[in-house]
């Protein structure tokens, strides 16, 4: 494997050394912070991650007032009563977008952060407490319980929300492959658990948080986007 310094010292150099790289470097939530989390903003960022998926993403953010209105603001104990009926006049309403599989996809999610917040107290004290070194554990989770949560999907719900997570972006993976990382399109189980490590290692030789890795990863390859590029990488 390459080593990471060689990784910093690309992306600093095509970002305009420490300074201006820094700008692109998000900052995790402390745990603390997490917890505050409401959950029904866990709903409501997993809702504007499925969205944007495929989709055009300023065309969500222009909707998004209308989103919270028709989703009663995402509160989950509301969404999950709602008939059948109900779910049927969101997916007519022109507030929205209007894609049936996801707009049932806030339904499940709903149910989803419902019954995590009885098993742990709230959906927010579950992802604060997971550890960082097991990352695609949580994701897995997401997948497989959620609904449409999968992917890179569930890992801008947890970046979004200020998570320490590393995201896999195009940039990151192909870093990643250069590096030295013996993966493909990162999406099998062997795969994933060789990123995690990679990243494991790179945390404890570095002390930088997971999102600052991937971050420094995808600005050494690819595009050198201005700092204005509001697509994650």
């Amino acid at each position: 494997m390459e080593a990471f310094k060689k990784i910093h010292t690309r992306a600093l150099e095509r970002k305009g050394g420490p300074k201006g790289l820094a700008v692109w470097l998000p900052t995790p939530k402390t745990k603390a912070q997490l917890v505050r989390i409401p959950d029904h903003r866990y709903v409501a960022e997993m809702a504007r991650c499925v969205f944007q998926a495929g989709f055009v993403w300023r065309v969500i953010d222009q909707k998004w007032p209308d989103f919270e209105t028709v989703f009663f603001k995402f509160a989950p104990e509301k969404l999950v009563l709602l008939s059948p009926e109900q779910w049927e006049a969101i997916g007519q309403d022109r507030r929205v977008v209007r894609n049936m599989q996801k707009i049932m996809s806030v339904a499940r999610n709903a149910q989803f952060v419902l019954e995590t917040a009885e098993e742990h107290g709230s959906f927010a004290k579950m992802v604060a407490n997971w550890p960082e070194q097991d990352l695609i554990g949580l994701l897995e989770l997401m997948k497989k319980r959620g609904d449409r949560l999968g992917g890179v999907t569930g890992m801008r719900v947890l970046r979004n929300l200020g998570k320490d997570c590393f995201l896999l972006s195009g940039d990151v993976i192909t870093c990643l492959k250069a590096a030295g990382l013996d993966i493909d399109k990162a999406s099998s189980k062997r795969e994933l658990k060789l990123i995690q490590a990679t990243f494991n290692q790179w945390h404890e030789e570095t002390g930088l948080p997971y999102c600052q890795l991937s971050r420094i990863c995808s600005c050494s390859v690819g595009e050198n986007y201005s700092a204005a590029f509001d697509e994650d990488a």
